[in-house]
């Protein structure tokens, strides 16, 4: 049986000291620093988690129903290729893998790869508290790499899997996912 919080609307929750709308955060009265601090740390949780609890809603659908982009969609004002986007890198993590420490970007660019590689990626990560940028330049082994030999090499023909025009291909479904540019 799910807890009497999860019963409650998460807007309503952060509504208790100020109102929300889909384009809106209004507070309703005067705030002290650490009632605004506590409305934002909410917002951010929400803001990093909405793309992992859409892509985890649509893969449910999608086992129950059958696949049902156009109809998520219609419900959720997301297009399909980006709701089919969010299935497919939150089927790559289980929830014990995804970090929230990190970005959705970063575990996009990270989903590609074998779960001891995700492991790793996700520590050097959040312990390098490594940018996309610097995660991505990591993975393709670029990561501050200044001797003579990487400074001769030709981009032409570099064969790292990962740069920003990338598109990986989804292996279920066939969807083509580009990159994060940041």
């Amino acid at each position: 049986m799910p807890s009497q919080a999860a019963d409650v609307e998460p807007e309503s929750r952060l509504a208790t000291a100020a109102d929300v709308s889909a384009v809106a955060w209004t507070p309703r009265d005067e705030m002290d620093r650490e009632q605004w601090l506590t409305a934002g740390r909410k917002l951010g949780v929400i803001g990093r988690s909405s793309q992992w609890w859409i892509g985890d809603w649509v893969r449910y659908g999608n086992v129950k129903w059958g696949e049902k982009y156009t109809e998520a969609a219609r419900i959720t004002g997301y297009d399909a290729a980006s709701l089919r986007n969010m299935a497919w890198v939150s089927s790559q993590f289980e929830p014990s893998l995804r970090s929230d420490k990190l970005s959705w970007s970063h575990h996009v660019l990270l989903a590609p790869l074998e779960e001891d590689e995700k492991r790793e990626w996700l520590q050097r990560a959040e312990s390098g508290s490594l940018s996309v940028a610097a995660l991505r330049d990591g993975l393709r082994g670029d990561d501050e790499d200044t001797s003579e030999e990487a400074d001769a090499a030709d981009p032409a023909t570099d064969e790292s899997p990962l740069t920003p025009n990338t598109r990986l291909t989804c292996p279920e479904c066939g969807h083509q996912l580009a990159l994060p540019v940041d």
